[in-house]
Formats: structure tokens, sequence, C-alpha cells
């Protein structure tokens, strides 16, 4: 790795282009974009967004690691600890996931606070405590107020206990 301002904008410009194959839905070639962005500039960036289209293609236990990469790179970001969450979550692990998702809500630089909050709503409506639940989806709404994923989730869950 190259630490100069020229590496990190070459490895910027991939992490577009990747991004951009991801939506396209070119995941091959996203997943290679993203590799090559890594390697000229590692940023946790990078590392998560591979992770996600690793688990687009189902591959979650390759998703959460890209997540680790990217916390090693920088601890303060908060979408890897959220991702993490979601997909221990998908994998049937709620119990284990509210440790990262928990830590997504703590998390300085989250550009989308209310994600964590959410997903851990989804994590206690598996488990338990249902109220905790609640106070999860909330949460997220008192951030994200016209979040209607929330809203759904919450309504449905209350219209449940009724």
């Amino acid at each position: 790795m190259n630490d100069s301002p020229q590496s990190r904008q070459h490895a910027d410009l991939l992490f577009q282009r990747a991004y951009a194959q991801q939506v396209a839905g070119n995941l091959a070639d996203a997943i290679l974009l993203y590799r090559r962005s890594i390697e000229v500039y590692p940023t946790a960036e990078a590392h998560t967004f591979l992770g996600w289209t690793y688990s687009f293609l189902g591959r979650h236990d390759d998703a959460i690691e890209e997540c680790k990469k990217a916390i090693e790179v920088d601890p303060a970001f908060g979408n890897p600890y959220n991702d993490i969450g979601a997909y221990l979550i998908e994998l049937d692990r709620p119990r284990e996931a509210i440790e990262w998702l928990e830590k997504a809500t703590l998390a300085p630089r989250y550009e989308a606070p209310h994600y964590p909050w959410m997903n851990l709503g989804r994590a206690y409506e598996r488990i338990g405590p249902w109220e905790e639940a609640i106070r999860c989806y909330r949460k997220a709404l008192e951030i994200a107020p016209d979040y209607e994923v929330a809203k759904r989730q919450l309504n449905a869950l209350l219209a449940r206990m009724n």
C-alpha cells in the first residue's frame, strides 16, 4: 500500500467503479474492483462494501470477515458493526447480533444511525423481550421519523401483542 494522496484518489475511483458495478448487478466485477481498491489503499468503506457484495451472493461468513477488516481499519465507522449484526440475524443467530448492533449504535461515524436500532429491534423481536424490540423500533423512528420499514415493523409487532 502506498499512503500517497494519489493512491487514496485511485482507490476512491476504484471504489466508485465497484459500487456502480454492484448497483448494476455485476457482482463479480464489483468484487474485483473492491479488492483492487483495497490493494491500492485499504479503507473501511471498501471492506464493508465488499462484504455487502458477498452477502448478496449468500456468502455471509466472507461478508462478516470483510466487516471485521473494516473495523480494524477504522473502528469509528459504524456500518460494519451494523452489517455484521444484520448478517448474523440472516444466519438465525440474533443473540450474537446484539453485541455488534449495540456497538453500531455507539459508533461516532455513521450516516444512517437508525439502521442498527432497526436491526436491534429485529433481533429482539425474534428472541424477546418484545418490549425491547418496541423500544428499538421507536429509537429508529426518533432518529429517522419517515423510516417506513421501522414504522411497519413497530405497528406489526404492536398488533401481534394485542
